[in-house]
């Protein structure tokens, strides 16, 4: 079995004069990241490896679950090549992980998250909101054909609040 966690970063701040992947999270984003993390502290299981877009926005959401979460260094990496609003780029990322690990936790951006969610899972969301998680679990030992998957939690900071 693969289980995937899907989260798409906080909130960030439009309003500074700094290109898109130099963005912070506004103080809402960071707000709704601990009541994320949190919320899913009590259905985390370890060892799970964290990968994180290299954008503002994407990596502190990451590393607030990272520290909500105490996941360790050495499960916590940052890929460039998340930085991506593409799905089909994200999933072929995610095909390419190692098929020791069964738990992997993507922090990343939309649209690709939410046409992710769609297409892997089994229920529909317009759309992903800001910090919104989704865990989608696949009976397979491999990343590379994941299809067909059963969305077994989606925590979306609205419906916590």
């Amino acid at each position: 079995m693969k289980r995937l966690i899907l989260i798409r970063h906080g909130k960030s701040a439009w309003d500074q004069n700094l290109p898109d992947e130099k963005r912070p999270l506004k103080k809402r984003g960071e707000k709704d990241g601990l009541l994320i993390a949190r919320s899913f502290s009590a259905f985390f299981q370890k060892p799970v490896t964290v990968w994180s877009s290299p954008a503002v926005r994407a990596l502190s959401t990451a590393k607030i679950f990272k520290n909500e979460l105490g996941i360790e260094d050495q499960h916590f990496n940052i890929k460039p090549s998340l930085y991506t609003f593409n799905s089909g780029d994200l999933y072929s990322q995610i095909q390419g992980c190692d098929s020791e690990i069964d738990y992997l936790m993507v922090f990343g951006h939309n649209p690709a998250m939410t046409n992710l969610v769609n297409n892997l899972g089994d229920s529909y969301v317009d759309n992903v909101p800001t910090t919104g998680l989704t865990v989608i679990d696949f009976k397979t030992d491999s990343w590379e054909n994941l299809k067909n998957g059963k969305t077994i939690l989606s925590l979306f900071p609205k419906n916590l609040r």
